[in-house]
């Protein structure tokens, strides 16, 4: 009788030893007090071709911490919020609370926006900023010129 025996993979412990690390770094990046990078959400879209709107969820800022800039066929919208909180309780007792949040979105513009016309509107944490396009001008029509069916029987 010939009996089978089996050899595992020799590389078989790494995925979990993987596995184990990708736990180690979530839970490092996820954890309170680590600093992790999220853009606000943005939606934009074209009204009736005649604009572009970018609406940007951006509660917690305050109008005089945004700029807006547009330049070269690019919309730039950047934010930055700091937010100290001090507080002092008898002679020993002092506390300070720091926070910082920062955002920068580029929006590429159609060559036919008239960036001397954005206007922008910020209200219940909603930045809604409107690019309106210039008026482009009509396409001419061409008349085509070459021999009639009356002509050509001459």
């Amino acid at each position: 009788m010939v009996q089978v025996i089996r050899w595992s993979d020799p590389l078989s412990g790494l995925s979990s030893l993987r596995n184990d690390l990708d736990d180690i770094f979530n839970t490092f990046l996820s954890s309170p007090g680590t600093m992790t990078a999220q853009l606000p959400a943005m939606d934009v879209y074209m009204e009736d071709d005649k604009q572009l709107v970018a609406e940007l969820q951006i509660a917690g800022f305050k109008p005089e911490e945004i700029t807006i800039s547009a330049q070269d066929d690019v919309l730039e919208i950047r934010g930055e919020h700091h937010d100290t909180e001090e507080k002092r309780e008898r002679k020993r007792s002092y506390m300070v609370r720091e926070s910082q949040a920062s955002f920068y979105r580029r929006i590429m513009l159609p060559k036919y926006a008239d960036q001397d016309k954005v206007q922008a509107n910020f209200e219940d944490g909603v930045l809604r900023v409107v690019v309106p396009f210039k008026d482009q001008p009509k396409p001419k029509r061409i008349s085509i010129k070459g021999l009639t069916k009356s002509s050509a029987k001459k």
